[in-house]
């Protein structure tokens, strides 16, 4: 007895000297209105178990390795001091008082964190631990009991009236532990009923957390012989809807054994939810460093060097280097803003030759921090099913452009895809949401209900130039379509905003050289096939990533305006000329191509050269679609000639240089107003 006085006393001094005491002053005065009447009043106190410890280690141990008994010794304290102070009149007995301890923080030691891929599930006492992962299903918000009143049936025992009998719940019990109909007094073991109007009601949410290392298993990463098993989340009141499918989180929660007779299901009560992120490598090699040194003199060399030595393992250099930039530009540009504002590039690939680039591309997801491979057999948004935890409501499941928010979604060949399929491709595209139907009536509701989720990942694609026809049934997909754009449709191909056709400028050439490339990988596996290019690994490529992900970059005037005058000269000349409406998100692909290509360059300042490079790639794909312009530029204007050696990258820089004439030719030309900016000279 003298312990738990002692440990009452930690307690109130505590509260008082972390503020806990005035919080709970200022929690109970909505409860004083006269209309609102509960057989339970919720509190939430903020608990720091460094502070706990400091005060009384003994407290501090209690708070960390048992809740239950530390929760029981604040409620005590709480209910003195609202009696004490006569806070609120209409608490009697110390059970109408339900604390919720929520813990700032755990010790960092790995006894206190939870990896989501260890087996077995521990066992021994259910005290609080931090977990990291990735949420991949979720339910909607249904009600649960915070807690009820129960009154003896004989009339003649105390219990029948008052708040003898008060059930809460408690962190993994189900709803039959709270309110059911066997209860029995504990004064005279008579049966105990309900009183309903007393039943305080609060919110549930069921969420699906897994280790974020599962992704590997979507991805192009190779496997292991792995198996990665959920862990259940029970959201609770102001928690809810605190999560988003897709997004990682740090939870700091108490695992329980949820009993659900004949079955026992292992589940986390949340305490608290964090959002997470990774920690990357952000620093560049020494190869990166030193090559950023020699290409100084240039803002055009560095990344055409970073494209020229891309994918060795995949295709020899000199081949598809256009999309290799734009694979790397897309890798940078994919992520989110200091301001939570999401930017993404999606690529459109037309060629003869989908196996190469679908390898090439497979690899180049290895390197983004977050990559999912969609199957075309698969779930691409969302599905649905019934929530296994008694609840029977909608249980929401991620598909895969959701498990790849953040990142890239690669969905592979579109000729594999069914027509309505497409269209849900294509409407994500422009709308960036994606939505789902739950039926009421299936799902225990009074009414339907459409629900939207952000998309917020970048989309890969390749389409066989050369099939056309071949696909029979799907005549209609093919009308209005360009002829080099194989089966895709031009809205589908607008929607994607940057498409790149891969043509082999070589021919027997070219196709000479991916011959012998791959039969050197086969006979001489593991040797340096182009001793003459700058080696680069994956991981110095994942490093440059992760490293110019990361930078703020800002609009230099002289870039804006490149962009701006190309853009009205490109909408004037093709709305009169052509009918085609460009629309603004072409401003945005132009900005988006520009800041990429300043980041890959790692730089902070878009210069007028970036947007050089965004117009040219933007006026290629434009092209491709809707046929040339008054701006005539070359198929592949990016990369003009081959950059085996120094002449090489001269030419190219020179090329480059009468191209960047070329466009701001075009642009007081056909721009309204250009003469205001650009100068005739």
């Amino acid at each position: 007895m003298a312990d738990i006085l002692s440990l009452r006393e930690s307690v109130l001094f505590y509260l008082d000297r972390s503020g806990g005491l005035q919080k709970l002053v200022e929690d109970c005065i909505p409860f004083n209105d006269p209309q609102q009447i509960e057989a339970v009043y919720r509190f939430c106190i903020s608990v720091n178990p460094s502070d706990v410890i400091e005060v009384d280690p003994v407290l501090g141990d209690c708070v960390l390795h048992d809740p239950l008994r530390a929760t029981a010794l604040f409620q005590s304290v709480c209910f003195l001091a609202i009696k004490t102070l006569s806070l609120v009149e209409k608490i009697h007995t110390e059970s109408q008082v339900n604390i919720i301890l929520k813990l700032t923080h755990l010790p960092p030691f790995p006894e206190y964190t939870l990896d989501l891929c260890s087996f077995p599930r521990r066992h021994g006492p259910m005290r609080p631990v931090i977990m990291e992962g990735l949420v991949i299903a979720m339910t909607r918000v249904t009600k649960y009991t915070q807690g009820a009143r129960f009154l003896c049936i004989n009339d003649d025992c105390p219990c029948s009236s008052g708040f003898h009998h008060i059930r809460i719940h408690a962190p993994g019990a189900t709803e039959s532990a709270t309110v059911r109909n066997d209860f029995s007094c504990m004064i005279c073991s008579s049966p105990l009923k309900e009183d309903v109007k007393f039943r305080v009601l609060g919110d549930k949410q069921l969420v699906e957390l897994i280790d974020v290392k599962a992704l590997n298993v979507l991805s192009a990463h190779q496997q292991n012989a792995l198996r990665y098993q959920s862990v259940t989340l029970f959201l609770r009141d102001e928690l809810c809807n605190s999560m988003r499918i897709g997004q990682l989180y740090r939870v700091l929660g108490i695992p329980a054994h949820v009993h659900q007779w004949p079955n026992i299901t292992w589940s986390v009560e949340a305490n608290s939810i964090q959002p997470w992120e990774p920690e990357y490598p952000h620093k560049i090699g020494a190869n990166f460093q030193e090559l950023l040194k020699a290409t100084a003199g240039s803002p055009w060399r560095f990344s055409a060097i970073l494209a020229h030595s891309f994918g060795l393992g995949i295709s020899p250099p000199g081949l598809y280097s256009t999309l290799k930039l734009c694979l790397l530009l897309s890798l940078v540009q994919t992520r989110a803003d200091t301001k939570n504002t999401f930017h993404s590039l999606d690529l459109l690939v037309v060629s003869s030759d989908t196996l190469i680039l679908d390898r090439l591309m497979t690899y180049s997801l290895s390197l983004a921090c977050r990559g999912v491979r969609h199957q075309a057999s698969g779930e691409m948004f969302a599905s649905l099913s019934r929530d296994e935890h008694g609840a029977g409501t909608a249980n929401i499941h991620a598909g895969s452009a959701l498990l790849a928010t953040g990142g890239i979604c690669m969905l592979g060949d579109l000729s594999c895809y069914r027509k309505d399929k497409l269209d849900a491709i294509q409407s994500a595209l422009e709308s960036r949401t994606a939505s789902v139907f739950i039926p009421g009536k299936k799902y225990g509701e009074d009414a339907d209900q459409q629900l939207s989720f952000p998309v917020q990942c970048s989309f890969w694609a390749l389409t066989d130039s050369t099939d056309g026809s071949r696909r029979s049934g799907k005549a209609d997909a093919l009308q209005g379509t360009a002829q080099e754009m194989g089966p895709v449709p031009i809205q589908m191909a607008d929607a994607f905003g940057l498409v790149i056709q891969c043509r082999n400028n070589v021919g027997e050439q070219g196709l000479l050289a991916q011959t012998v490339h791959t039969l050197q990988q086969a006979v001489q596996p593991g040797n340096p096939l182009y001793p003459s290019c700058v080696e680069l690994s994956s991981q110095d490529y994942q490093e440059l990533v992760a490293h110019a992900q990361n930078l703020q970059v800002e609009l230099s005037s002289e870039a804006e305006k490149i962009i701006h005058g190309y853009y009205m000269a490109n909408r004037r000349v093709r709305s009169q000329r052509q009918g085609v409406k460009m629309s603004v998100a072409s401003v945005k692909l132009l900005i988006s191509l520009a800041e990429a290509h300043c980041k890959l360059c790692l730089r902070t300042r878009v210069q007028e050269e970036d947007a050089v490079i965004a117009v040219l790639l933007c006026e290629n794909s434009v092209t491709l679609k809707h046929g040339a312009s008054a701006l005539v530029i070359p198929p592949d204007a990016v990369f003009p000639c081959d950059l085996g050696d120094v002449d090489g990258l001269h030419r190219r820089d020179t090329t480059l240089d009468d191209l960047h004439q070329n466009i701001l030719r075009f642009i007081y030309a056909y721009a309204p107003g250009a003469d205001m900016y650009i100068t005739e000279e």
